[in-house]
């Protein structure tokens, strides 16, 4: 099975680097790593060369631009997403390659990091009860931090949607007319806790407008989220 991880990236040279280290200590190697430069101003670009990523420039700011010009760009198979503020744990590519014969698409959960234990504990149980609760409803909760795709179907049904978020929920539920979505429990990601800032009550907030059809996001505004 050959993996394309793609990593949409605008101004992240500070994450950039435990990101890619990260990726790059999978067990199951990545047959490629690619991010993609969305329009930065800072090193971005040379801190994803310097770990000897592909890097593909994106103009047009806004996280799902930049999702479909690595899916566009990938030459794997398969397509695992992550964010430059994540790091997926050591065996998340080879979890989530567990997972997908026969699908079109694999996801995990999530976990803050750089939060109290208390609050890390609290953001990963949380997150798993809220995906299991969507999958019972026949709505796969994928998120661009932690999901796989089978680029053929990711393609046939129009790759990521336009919006400033949810653009991978929104791919996720196309797929799941194509074929199997599955979720990998042990497949974890660990992402920053910068989406708080603000506090939880705010967050939750988003999360909550969001799945009613708010098309918002956390960073940015116009739709340059600032991933």
């Amino acid at each position: 099975m050959r993996v394309s991880v793609v990593i949409p990236a605008r101004n992240e040279e500070a994450y950039l680097p435990s990101a890619l280290e990260a990726v790059l200590a999978q067990t199951l190697p990545p047959f490629e790593v690619i991010v993609v430069d969305n329009a930065s101003t800072d090193r971005t670009r040379e801190v994803a060369e310097a770990f000897g990523a592909r890097v593909v420039f994106c103009g047009r700011r806004g996280v799902a631009y930049a999702r479909q010009a690595g899916l566009l760009a990938a030459r794997g198979e398969w397509v695992a997403m992550t964010d430059a503020d994540s790091l997926p744990t050591p065996r998340w590519l080879e979890r989530l390659a567990h997972k997908a014969p026969g699908a079109v698409a694999v996801y995990g959960p999530l976990r803050f990091y750089g939060v109290s234990p208390l609050e890390a504990a609290f953001s990963e149980w949380g997150y798993r009860a809220f995906l299991n609760l969507m999958a019972l409803l026949g709505r796969p909760n994928l998120a661009g931090a932690n999901m796989m795709v089978l680029k053929e179907a990711a393609l046939k049904v129009g790759g990521f949607p336009e919006v400033e978020a949810r653009e991978d929920v929104l791919l996720g539920w196309r797929l799941k007319a194509l074929g199997p979505v599955r979720y990998a429990r042990d497949a974890l990601v660990l992402t920053s806790a910068r989406r708080l800032q603000g506090g939880w009550g705010r967050f939750l907030l988003r999360q909550a407008r969001n799945l009613l059809g708010d098309p918002r996001g956390y960073f940015g505004e116009a739709g340059e989220r600032e991933r």
